[in-house]
């Protein structure tokens, strides 16, 4: 696990803690939401997997495995990188361990800051529990009147027969404030404490006359997946929007509490939300571990990473019309080691070229303010056809594809939602442009989304092309997505749900044809997750008949490799390191004849049949060995952030072998960049020298 790597900047350990809770967070509002729902419709699947306690084998093998996880994360937060932390001066504290003058500064900001925007709720009969927003922490508070009332009542004869009953209440930690409030001085460094400590502190001045017993974090998680189904024949703007609306009130599917917390007051809370036992969780520190990811941008850039500057390629770093580059040749981008702006660039000289007609492209999830949309926003005001297909149904980012694709509505941008039924996952912006008597078109092509942001952190690969048959295949394909149309025949691109998984699966069974008959047969696959039953089986039928495969898979593997008789050809990689490994690359030797594609697709069920993914050829044999060797290979080579899966199913570390030179691919591209960097800025020079540079490049953030 990267977070245990002392070798990894302690705050880049912390945001994988940060990550890793977050994924953990998606997994239950999602997949695990998902399950529950599939058993409730169909009674036959949960009579098979039913327990004598009503719940699910699935869900209690989960529950295991996840407290494992979680206590795994724990370990690692608590006996490694806090107390490294506090070697650094930066230290998490309970108000218990605060100076005198440290708690005032706590109680100023608490009376000031946080008392006036809480709500304290008694529960009993008169006050039900309120519905509580998904992942909203709270505390659980256990409380009595004091005694110096209870004496009073003692006093009335009438009263004397009363008794004291314990309170149960509620107080919602507000997530408009800031998690922790920090401390700072040269001196001390930074001191955290947690927002709920600090409620809890001071929880007797929500309860006037009352006193304090117990108090205890916990938060629920709630079924936050999507479901249009029964939506079908409305307006897909409106049902998005009432769905999103529904989603805060989703079934409870988890419930969290710090095992410090008293079975009593555990036993309260459990009896109020009426969830099973089988989805709590009692976790040995409550800290929301996602949380964590705040505390990364203090300045202690001793302890992050060095700043990654991505690279502008030298033959589009002064190019004033790109679409002349494009003409003269394909252009392969690997981000984020060859910049993102190269992109941008594309889009915004599309709106501003007099001579481009129209432009199309699809948005999945993109940054919040997208250099991307504000150009199709310009090109729609000069004139130009301009079409943006945004998928609505992009997981957490719904609310803010509405929001822009609205504005882009609103801006004279033809807005169009995708084919009923199927997510639109692939990524393509086609730009038409009039040159002398004849219609060019110009093309991008990427495995990731159109998101300056996640494009720094992410790595993906993307093609910039003129090439007339694919650009062709692009058209017809937004035709298709746009209006009432079947797919037609393609030359090159492969779309899903339509071929794409007969393509692949007829290039599996060709290598297993090839190896059969004693010819050259090898796949590499560089995925984020496989998971297709049929993909699989083809691939072990694959390996049965000797084809070397070796898969590059991120993510979630459903593939058991090594098994004697079925999967003994097969070898599968996991690359962890800075950059989230993104891209999704297929290779086939094909006796020699190699065929190299980019997908916008995983091998899951999701990808291959409810979606819309593409994937294209690199046509161009530079570019092909390019992504072979110096990708796909290279990455096969890493022994120092690699991890090897097991027939077991588990994981383990690739190590350099003795005598074996430590090779970190993620390491070893961003040492590359520096270089180009370098020998750029010496090449830049030079030709500003000699007078063959017109002008100086744009500033670029990225």
């Amino acid at each position: 696990m990267t977070a245990a790597e002392k070798h990894v900047p302690l705050l880049e350990r912390l945001k994988f803690v940060a990550i890793a809770a977050s994924n953990l967070d998606e997994f239950y509002m999602v997949r695990v939401a998902s399950h529950l729902r599939m058993l409730e419709r169909d009674q036959k699947k949960l009579n098979l997997y039913e327990l004598s306690d009503g719940s699910s084998e699935l869900i209690v093998a989960i529950r295991e495995i996840t407290t494992e996880l979680v206590s795994l994360m724990s370990d690692i937060f608590d006996n490694q990188i806090r107390p490294a932390l506090a070697d650094e001066k930066i230290t998490f504290k309970k108000p218990s361990e605060l100076s005198k003058k440290q708690l005032s500064k706590i109680n100023h900001f608490y009376l000031s800051e946080v008392h006036p925007i809480l709500t304290p709720i008694a529960i009993d009969l008169a006050h039900p529990l309120p519905r509580m927003r998904n992942l909203s922490l709270n505390l659980a508070l256990h409380i009595l009147p004091k005694s110096k009332i209870l004496k009073k009542r003692k006093k009335d004869k009438k009263a004397r027969s009363i008794k004291v009953r314990e309170l149960f209440a509620l107080v919602q930690v507000p997530s408009i404030l800031p998690p922790y409030f920090t401390f700072y001085s040269s001196s001390s460094g930074h001191i955290f404490v947690a927002l709920e400590e600090i409620i809890s502190l001071n929880a007797f001045r929500l309860f006037p006359g009352h006193e304090i017993l117990e108090s205890g974090a916990f938060r629920i998680t709630r079924a936050s997946d999507l479901d249009l189904a029964d939506n079908e024949g409305e307006n897909i703007l409106t049902s998005m929007q009432d769905i999103l609306r529904q989603r805060e009130r989703g079934q409870t599917i988890r419930l969290e509490t710090s095992d410090s917390m008293s079975n009593n007051l555990r036993d309260r809370l459990l009896d109020k939300i009426s969830i099973q036992s089988v989805h709590t969780h009692q976790y040995p520190d409550f800290i929301i571990k996602k949380d964590l990811m705040r505390l990364t941008t203090i300045e202690r850039p001793d302890l992050k990473h060095a700043i990654h500057k991505p690279v502008r390629l030298p033959e589009l770093h002064f190019e004033q019309k790109i679409f002349r580059r494009i003409r003269e040749k394909d252009i392969l981008l690997f981000h984020p080691y060859e910049s993102f702006s190269h992109i941008v660039d594309f889009m915004e000289q599309a709106a501003d070229d007099p001579d481009v007609v129209a432009i199309k492209q699809t948005f999945y999830r993109t940054s919040g303010d997208s250099p991307l949309v504000r150009a199709l926003s310009r090109a729609a005001a000069n004139g130009k056809q301009v079409t943006a297909l945004v998928e609505l149904k992009a997981r957490f980012d719904e609310a803010n594809n509405i929001q822009w694709a609205q504005q882009l509505e609103e801006e004279g941008v033809h807005v169009v939602y995708g084919l009923l039924g199927l997510k639109t996952h692939a990524k393509l912006a086609l730009v038409i442009r009039r040159e002398g008597s004849r219609l060019r078109r110009y093309l991008h092509l990427g495995t990731g989304n159109y998101n300056s942001s996640t494009a720094r952190l992410y790595t993906d690969l993307s093609i910039l092309t003129s090439n007339e048959s694919i650009t062709k295949d692009a058209m017809l394909l937004f035709n298709v997505l746009t209006g009432y149309a079947d797919l037609p025949p393609m030359e090159h691109l492969l779309v899903a749900p339509f071929n794409l998984r007969e393509k692949i699966e007829e290039k599996i069974f060709r290598e297993c044809e090839h190896a059969k008959a004693g010819k050259k047969a090898h796949i590499i696959v560089k995925l984020n997750s496989i998971a297709d039953h049929e993909i699989i089986k083809k691939l072990y039928d694959a390996s049965k008949a000797g084809v070397k495969i070796e898969l590059l898979v991120r993510g979630i593997c459903c593939l058991r490799p090594g098994i004697r008789n079925q999967s003994e050809n097969i070898k599968v990689r996991s690359t962890i390191d800075r950059f989230l490994e993104h891209a999704r690359v297929y290779w086939f030797k094909n006796d020699g004849t190699e065929e190299l594609y980019l997908s916008s697709a995983d091998w899951m069920p999701r990808n291959l049949n409810r979606r819309i993914e593409i994937a294209w050829p690199i046509l161009d044999e530079t570019i092909k060995q390019k992504i072979r060797d110096d990708i796909l290979r290279a990455e096969l080579k890493d022994n120092s952030s690699g991890w090897l899966l097991s027939k077991n199913g588990s994981y383990e570390q690739i190590v350099p072998r003795a005598g074996e030179p430590p090779r970190r691919l993620q390491h070893d591209l961003i040492e590359a960049t520096d270089h180009l960097h370098e020998t750029s800025g010496r090449y830049f020079k030079k030709e500003l020298a000699a007078g063959h540079l017109s002008r100086l490049p744009r500033k670029r953030t990225n």
